[in-house]
């Protein structure tokens, strides 16, 4: 257990003062498309998001809030950047959340009257440093985005807002630097106890940013920083919910769901494990598990039963068929060509239980 951050409520879900992290991510559609938006938000949902952010470049987007908010059943997040009346807009039209950069707004006049509004309606205010958004003062103090930078930025912004006698904040200072988002988030988690939204920004595309994100969220998570996770990635946002959940997944932070392990294969191996170890995965994206199941796809009896004996299921290869073990015990052998088919069976007799 990390450090216990104040409790801050978006819609029905709770983060920080202990509860567990949330994930989160960013439509890719504009929000001015209502139907597109929803059908994406509901696919997202579907793949175990809990909190959802939209782009507000319009009026035309924050007014599309409103209905996009009676079509799904996550809190919604509205994403605003320089226009004050679009957070005004957001607010009134039901956002659970705002995004903003209090420093981007066009002065205090303008910020109290977005603090006014989040206050009357009872909804936090995000405040997102990126390396991009540093304010001039700070570049010319540090020598750059530095962490130190981003986290005085921040620091700046949230006291504007303190100033203003509202406390429902959450922060986020990231990079697309690791090393510097690890420093930074380090560095406020000392100074402030409001819970903290982390993240690689720009991580890049599927491949590289996966493993940016999980390197950097997966240290600060370590350390027992941070309460809500979005991974940044360059693709379909599906793909950063289930990357976000493998990354909870594998440090022990979620209580459900279904977790594949499968061999790197070598020249014991006599069957197709690699299409079979992909087709595993893919068909088990969809299936809803309330505990945790590990799931063991292996290539050969060295690497079977006993090397994956902590699995709850699992298959290992032989000679063109598998053999099916449940807890390192053998069950029966099956032909490879039916192997998944039975596997993914016997997968959902076990999350129906």
């Amino acid at each position: 257990m990390g450090k216990i951050t104040k409790e801050i409520k978006i819609g029905n879900i709770a983060i920080g003062g202990g509860h567990k992290v949330i994930v989160q991510t960013m439509t890719n559609t504009k929000t001015e498309n209502i139907k597109g938006t929803i059908d994406q938000i509901r696919k997202l949902e579907d793949v175990g998001c809990e909190i959802v952010r939209v782009a507000v470049p319009t009026m035309e987007a924050a007014e599309a809030i409103r209905t996009i908010k009676k079509s799904i059943n996550i809190p919604l997040v509205a994403d605003i950047h320089f226009d004050y009346r679009l957070a005004l807009a957001s607010i009134e039209n039901g956002a659970d959340k705002i995004r903003i950069n209090p420093g981007n707004l066009g002065g205090n006049e303008r910020l109290k009257k977005v603090v006014e509004s989040a206050k009357d309606r009872k909804i936090p205010i995000r405040v997102g440093v990126n390396s991009g958004s540093v304010e001039r003062e700070f570049l010319e103090k540090y020598g750059g985005p530095k962490p130190e930078a981003m986290v005085e930025s921040a620091i700046k912004n949230v006291r504007m807002i303190e100033q203003l006698d509202y406390d429902q904040i959450v922060i986020s200072i990231k990079s697309s630097n690791v090393m510097d988002t690890i420093e930074a988030y380090k560095m406020i988690s000392n100074l402030v106890d409001y819970p903290l939204h982390i993240g690689i920004t720009e991580a890049g595309t599927i491949k590289k940013g996966t493993i940016k994100s999980s390197i950097g969220i997966g240290c600060l998570l370590y350390q027992g920083i941070g309460d809500t996770i979005r991974v940044s990635l360059t693709g379909d946002p599906r793909e950063e919910i289930m990357v976000a959940n493998e990354i909870l997944t594998n440090l022990g932070l979620l209580d459900s769901g279904i977790e594949i392990v499968s061999c790197p294969t070598c020249g014991r191996c006599s069957v197709d494990l690699i299409n079979i170890a992909e087709e595993v995965d893919r068909r088990i994206e969809n299936l809803k598990a309330k505990k945790k199941v590990k799931v063991a796809v292996m290539g050969c009896g060295v690497n079977g039963p006993g090397e994956a004996k902590d699995a709850d299921i699992g298959i290992a290869g032989g000679k063109g068929e598998y053999l099916l073990f449940i807890k390192g015990e053998p069950i029966k052998k099956v032909d490879e060509n039916e192997a998944v088919d039975v596997l993914i069976e016997e997968i959902k007799h076990i999350i129906s239980c």
